[in-house]
């Protein structure tokens, strides 16, 4: 099961603040916007989202469609498969996407045994 790419999405409470911290660790911005309180940076492979007053916790995000850059695949499983893959396997989902809507944009979330929240956000 391919969930797409993978990133850290992280809440956090400045977003000035982290891009400049995260800058220092050779972290560049490639996508989103800081005047609307959200950006995607790289660093090699590595992606993480800084989210400022969007969600409580951090979480993991797979985004189907996507390379690790945010770039179209161009074929990959859409969210609906995705959420209906794991249904089948008897994974518990916290939010779901419309099964009714045969294709485009999506998302649904999990938890796992820890609490840590799960996210796969597709965006086409």
């Amino acid at each position: 099961m391919d969930l797409g790419a993978f990133s850290i999405s992280l809440s956090v409470k400045d977003i000035k603040a982290s891009r400049q911290f995260y800058e220092k660790l050779g972290f560049e911005a490639f996508g989103g916007k800081e005047e609307d309180n959200w950006l995607m940076l790289k660093n090699g492979n590595a992606v993480i989202g800084l989210f400022q007053g969007m969600f409580e916790k951090n979480m993991l995000t797979f985004n189907p469609g996507w390379d690790a850059v945010g770039n179209d695949l161009p074929e990959f499983t859409d969210v609906r498969q995705l959420q209906q893959m794991l249904k089948e396997r008897e994974v518990e989902l916290d939010g779901e996407v419309d099964p009714t809507v045969e294709a485009g944009p999506g998302f649904f979330t999990l938890v796992d045994p820890d609490g840590n929240p799960i996210l796969v956000d597709q965006h086409r």
